[in-house]
């Protein structure tokens, strides 16, 4: 494994070891091929998986690591046999860049579960060298992975859907919970779960947000658009709420008790993860067998799917709420970012702030 050996100069961050510090960092990207698009990078995302790859709190990190997987930006070099895309056209590069395109996973519009899925950084690349993401000024990508932004949307706000955007709405489609009137949880209001609201409320569902925090309750149904707020720290009320929500989003990643929130779902309903807690859950059988309920996982979603979001997103103006960064205060935002002090995402601003590191 190791690092391109010649073609594009590129720059971006990368985190040299477990402290997680971004520097500056000078590289060299593939020469664009016939089936690529190079994109000129404008903004990208930051994803609380970044922080815990830089930091290899989940291990398996490849350093020196570029992170970024919610890239915008404008194209500016198209291969031969690419047809999708011209010059000048605003596009982005979710969390994956290659997968096999054969397997029943691919086919089945479901690349994310391909077995030789390469992500957008930190995966060994078909040509042995290591993938960089999207804290850089460039990125060449194979067209097959490359999506069309929505043309209403300001590309800073549009970066953040490529990941916390599909993360909750694969979920609503793949498990049948986006059918006009139904009810749906969100627990969690921080980068995903408020987008989650936004999505669901442009589905014409009926929502609950349910958090720890009763501060969250005013921007949950004023800002954002929620029917309801339950806290789950009060027995009364989410006692009240029993058996009245047809599908739960799960986006919290810390520890949390899971029964007190199946017991929300009517018989039948589903609860679907998409947080990443970091101790194993405790689900007492009764919680599913009584009604019948499923606990089920879902890691972001196909191609096609998040197109369709992305379309969605721009028919209906959803867009997250961002604080827009340079470049030289990313280090700041990680660390602001483990304390949660962030609403709702950071994003980068790459192409004016580059010259600062």
């Amino acid at each position: 494994m190791g690092e391109v050996a010649e073609g594009i100069k590129a720059m971006g961050l990368a985190a040299m070891d477990t402290s997680g510090a971004l520097s500056r960092f000078d590289f060299y990207r593939r020469n664009n091929g016939d089936d690529d698009v190079t994109l000129k990078v404008l903004y990208c995302g930051i994803c609380h998986s970044d922080l815990h790859s830089i930091k290899n709190e989940w291990s398996g990190t490849i350093y020196p690591i570029v992170p970024g997987h919610e890239v915008a930006g404008i194209v500016t070099e198209v291969g031969r046999n690419a047809q999708r895309f011209k010059i000048g056209d605003k596009v982005g590069v979710g969390c994956m860049v290659r997968s096999c395109r054969s397997c029943v996973s691919c086919k089945q519009d479901c690349e994310m579960d391909c077995r030789n899925l390469i992500y957008t950084y930190n995966s060994e690349d078909v040509d042995g060298t290591i993938t960089r993401g999207g804290y850089s000024d460039i990125v060449v990508v194979n067209e097959h992975f490359v999506l069309k932004m929505p043309d209403n949307i300001p590309l800073e706000k549009a970066a953040p859907l490529l990941c916390a955007g599909i993360t909750v709405y694969s979920p609503m489609v793949s498990f049948g919970l986006n059918k006009e009137g139904m009810h749906l949880g969100v627990v969690g209001l921080g980068g995903l779960g408020h987008v989650a609201v936004k999505f669901a409320k442009a589905l014409g569902l009926k929502v609950t947000v349910i958090s720890t925090s009763p501060s969250k309750e005013t921007e949950a149904i004023t800002l954002l658009g929620a029917d309801s707020f339950l806290v789950s720290k009060n027995a009364e009320k989410m006692k009240e709420a029993m058996w009245t929500m047809d599908g739960i989003i799960d986006t919290v990643s810390g520890d949390h008790p899971i029964p007190p929130l199946l017991a929300l779902l009517k018989p039948h309903g589903k609860m679907v993860l998409v947080g990443l807690p970091e101790k194993p859950l405790t689900v007492e059988a009764f919680s599913l067998v009584i009604g019948g309920k499923t606990l089920a996982g879902s890691n972001i979603g196909g191609l096609e799917l998040t197109q369709d979001m992305l379309d969605l997103a721009g028919k209906h103006n959803i867009t997250p709420e961002i604080e827009l960064i340079g470049m030289d205060y990313v280090n700041k935002a990680m660390e602001r970012l483990t304390k949660g002090d962030v609403k709702y995402r950071f994003v980068i601003d790459i192409a004016n702030t580059a010259n600062k590191i």
